[in-house]
């Protein structure tokens, strides 16, 4: 097998998006869906290497979405991961033999919440290479908010925009501190570039990846949203409005655009992206819930990974249990 590709950023960034990118490339395993080994099925079913343990997450994955797009058949993998000691072996064997199935010798991860587990991954698969993909976190939060994902703390359940920015920042942090220190084996890309320029972006990605791709053969196969946008603005889509880039210069509600890039703004500017507003200074609200979230969102992290506590930290229908 080739190196794997693990594909990771903020949800709702453009993970599919360049998913489908590279599998309109050809020579890598088609999988549509998301494994979630890291921060949904560990968590939820405990060490691996548990005899019980790994019986009761099989019994539930043979009855997932995932198990069903992976074309494999039930006693076969069930016989492969005997051997399995971890998630990781349970995601190496299930690509490699989806990859084998499908004659390809190349396989991709796109789970985006796998950023807080990137040093863990390169640890268990050395060879692997790491893409993080980085979108305006006003469009994010737009489309977080649309499908109900934002998850404001209940007292901010008003600033749902707000909690998604934090969120961005967060995570897209904690993606370039890893990455940093992966050095050559990881690589950031901008969703924007992605949209604007895809056939330079996919010649730098090219390189890094060492695989072909090819934009007009990409354009021709068009697989998954490179073909049909997977919007959370369908009814734009609809009427031939579709703008991904900088949607929210129409709808963003103004008076929340300006705590919003208070709270986000040195970040998002830091990165590259520019500012609506002047900003003069840091508003009381914006440094509470900087504060606030913060600590909410590294102690949720470290409470999933290192207390019982996980099976109520994550969501079980990511392993679209009996679909």
């Amino acid at each position: 097998m080739k190196p794997p590709v693990f594909i990771v950023g903020c949800p709702r960034s453009g993970t599919s998006y360049l998913y489908h990118l590279l599998l309109s490339a050809g020579g890598f395993a088609e999988f549509h869906t998301q494994m979630n080994v890291f921060d949904v099925l560990e968590p939820i079913y405990g060490n691996l290497n548990v005899p019980k343990n790994k019986t009761r997450m099989m019994d539930d994955w043979l009855r997932s979405k995932a198990f069903d797009v992976s074309g494999l058949q039930a006693e076969e993998i069930k016989a492969a991961i005997s051997g399995c000691r971890s998630g990781s072996d349970f995601l190496r064997v299930v690509m490699e033999e989806v990859a084998r199935k499908q004659g390809v010798d190349r396989w991709i991860d796109s789970t985006p919440t796998n950023i807080p587990h990137l040093l863990r991954i390169k640890k268990d698969f050395p060879d692997a290479l790491i893409i993080h993909i980085i979108r305006d976190p006003r469009d994010i939060a737009l489309s977080l908010d649309k499908r109900g994902w934002s998850r404001p703390l209940p007292w901010d359940r008003n600033n749902a925009l707000l909690a998604a920015g934090l969120y961005w920042e967060w995570i897209v942090r904690k993606g370039r501190k890893f990455g940093s220190m992966l050095q050559a084996d990881y690589l950031e890309t901008r969703y924007e570039d992605l949209v604007n320029q895809p056939a330079k972006t996919l010649e730098r990605l090219a390189v890094f990846l060492q695989h072909d791709l090819d934009y007009e053969r990409i354009r021709q196969n068009s697989i998954g949203s490179v073909k049909s946008p997977l919007t959370s603005f369908k009814e734009d889509l609809d009427r031939g409005q579709f703008t991904p880039v900088g949607r929210w210069k129409d709808k963003f509600p103004a008076h929340q655009l300006v705590l919003f890039e208070d709270a986000v703004g040195d970040y998002m500017q830091e990165l590259g992206y520019v500012l609506s507003t002047n900003r003069t200074k840091h508003s009381l609200a914006a440094r509470r819930m900087r504060l606030v979230y913060r600590m909410f969102y590294d102690f949720k992290q470290w409470a999933k990974i290192n207390t019982p506590l996980s099976r109520l930290m994550v969501d079980y229908s990511a392993i679209l249990i009996d679909k």
